[in-house]
């Protein structure tokens, strides 16, 4: 288990998109040069003399980390439009961070949630991790339970695809061929982390079935390199007939 928790950590510290992430991590010259990539995630457009104000960085400075920026794809320079008549010299250029860039800050931020958890695990337990997981997606369940129990049982893969989209998830809700109904997420933040931690995964799984009020299934997941996380819901009224079948009978003989 250890062994595979080292593998996954070293994946996922490579590249992603052929960014590097560890350009957005670190100290000394690479601790400036993410602090100088976070000012322009969080307040870009924004001009290099900007920068320097705020980081308290020389000219000379602000630029050499600019055109490392511009070297790994992270930010790209955007012309200011002129207000009025142009003054003398060349005109002043803006700062925005990339797609690329974006996504070496989500995984430097994996990075730093997959070193916690593999603290907790090796410090207190697999158990301590499960717990972890579970209390990530209560927020969920208690935020999602009052409207759930309000809306009827046929739309509420498609209220709880709606909320996981409105989180990051990119979720949509369809029936499935086999009956009962199918709900998939085309977008995982929590990727690169779950793949080394599943508990994530089940205690979301879990979380989807006590918001439903009944059984259901991932079939597929992110994590694992498929590429959509697929969760089969049972139709409510198979759930409804096992809660009420007599013992050793099954509910399909009911």
């Amino acid at each position: 288990m250890k062994r595979g928790r080292q593998e996954a950590a070293a994946r996922s510290s490579r590249v992603s998109g052929g960014v590097p992430v560890g350009v957005l991590s670190g100290a000394g010259e690479r601790g400036t040069r993410a602090r100088v990539a976070r000012l322009i995630l969080e307040h870009g457009p924004i001009t290099a003399a900007a920068l320097g104000e705020r980081l308290g960085l020389t000219p000379a400075a602000v630029r050499r980390h600019l055109d490392a920026l511009l070297a790994e794809g992270l930010i790209e320079p955007r012309d200011v439009r002129p207000i009025g008549r142009r003054g003398r010299g060349r005109p002043a250029k803006l700062f925005v961070i990339t797609d690329a860039g974006r996504s070496a800050f989500e995984h430097a931020y994996d990075d730093l949630a997959g070193s916690a958890l593999r603290f907790i695990a090796e410090r207190v337990g697999e158990e301590a991790v499960a717990e972890f997981a579970r209390s990530q997606v209560a927020g969920l369940v208690e935020r999602l339970a009052p409207t759930m129990r309000q809306v009827p049982v046929e739309q509420r893969v498609r209220v709880l695809a709606q909320a996981l989209s409105a989180d990051g998830y990119a979720a949509s809700a369809s029936q499935a061929k086999s009956g009962g109904e199918q709900l998939c997420q085309h977008h995982c933040p929590v990727a690169h982390v779950a793949a080394e931690f599943p508990q994530l995964c089940e205690a979301e799984t879990e979380a989807f079935a006590r918001l439903l009020g009944t059984p259901v299934q991932r079939l597929a997941t992110i994590a694992h390199g498929d590429g959509v996380c697929t969760t089969h819901v049972s139709p409510h009224a198979l759930a409804v007939r096992r809660k009420h079948a007599p013992p050793g009978e099954s509910p399909d003989d009911a």
